[in-house]
């Protein structure tokens, strides 16, 4: 059956079928406009683990999402599809999460590398292993990539995005990344390792293509990754949620602050969504949650008006969502997934 036969064979108001792919959506990824790659991976989380089963619980929650999106005609029409999570990371992640939280253990206690021979062989272990993980990541993005397929990931934690990056940087000369999070992840090798979901940005402005990263959010972070931005000569910019809360407070729309950090943004952009930047009533279960924090529809207000603006949103991730006891956390990552996955469409001219 081809994908026309299928858009007519489907009503986008019935019940969610979950015979058919995310979001009861009945499209393959060889037919979608948007593929999703799940990476349930988790090793270096430094407080809540969880985000590991974040991909599936999303999946789980997605065949409950109503499909109209009254700012993009037929959105559903575009077609979505999450591809399989791949069993080996899944187990690995297991495997060296026993060992990272063993590590930081010894790391709490006062161990050290130099005094613990054991401590220093698990901890270079983690550190290859996650190398490979970014690199089997890096290797699945492209071969949706050179299909012309938008790419979409959702993790797991917030380490997992560096492979699609990577495999981004194949693509274009020159593109930014848009932060939306409650803390910096400018973190050089946090806790020793090299790809610490901490490290995410610091890794990714290694990136040469990463002309610039705008963070938006931040709550939480230290004084080295506060003088990382203030000495980056602009490569950095930063909206801190404090600075953006007080210019609220002091009658500024929120309207008038987007109109800035659109300001900021070039052409080309690459959306990194952790959860933890929205209020922590919306995902109280993630990794690290924060007080503070934007509303759902607040984000989602900002992501229309860059597409509005004839940005290019050239790939997303969604990450660090954690289903905890119920399934709060993966309704609200469902339905963020389904609405940034339209907009980036549109953004690309699919929609």
């Amino acid at each position: 059956m081809s994908k026309q036969d299928k858009i007519n064979n489907f009503d986008p108001n019935g019940l969610g079928d979950e015979n058919n792919n995310i979001f009861g959506l009945p499209f393959d990824s060889d037919e979608a406009e948007v593929v999703i790659i799940p990476v349930p991976w988790e090793v270096t989380v430094s407080y809540s683990a969880g985000t590991a089963m974040g991909p599936q619980a999303v999946y789980n929650a997605s065949y409950q999402v109503d499909l109209f999106d009254p700012k993009i005609k037929d959105a559903w029409k575009i077609g979505i599809a999450m591809e399989p999570a791949s069993d080996d990371i899944a187990s690995k992640s297991e495997s060296l999460r026993r060992k990272a939280e063993k590590y930081i253990s010894w790391l709490e206690e006062g161990d050290s590398i130099e005094e613990n021979d054991e401590m220093g062989k698990y901890l270079k272990t983690i550190n290859e292993e996650c190398k490979e993980m970014n690199k089997e990541v890096k290797e699945t993005c492209l071969s949706f990539l050179d299909k012309n397929k938008i790419v979409g990931l959702l993790g797991g934690d917030h380490s997992t995005p560096l492979g699609l990056m990577q495999a981004l940087a194949e693509k274009h000369n020159s593109f930014a990344i848009l932060q939306i999070d409650a803390h910096a992840d400018l973190r050089d090798a946090y806790e020793g390792f090299e790809f610490s979901h901490a490290s995410i940005m610091f890794n990714a402005l290694k990136i040469p293509q990463v002309s610039k990263l705008v963070q938006l959010g931040i709550r939480d972070y230290c004084e080295a990754e506060y003088n990382l931005i203030q000495e980056s000569n602009g490569r950095i910019v930063t909206f801190f949620d404090r600075d953006i809360k007080t210019k609220q407070y002091e009658g500024a729309t929120w309207a008038s602050i987007t109109n800035d950090i659109i300001a900021q943004l070039p052409n080309d952009v690459y959306l990194s969504f952790d959860i933890d930047g929205l209020d922590p009533k919306l995902c109280p279960s993630t990794g690290t949650p924060v007080a503070g924090g934007f509303e759902f529809e607040q984000v989602l207000m900002l992501i229309e008006k860059i597409v509005d603006a004839g940005k290019r949103i050239i790939a997303f991730d969604i990450n660090e969502i954690a289903p905890g006891g119920d399934e709060w956390d993966a309704n609200v990552g469902a339905r963020l997934l389904y609405r940034i996955a339209n907009l980036v469409a549109k953004s690309n001219g699919r929609a």
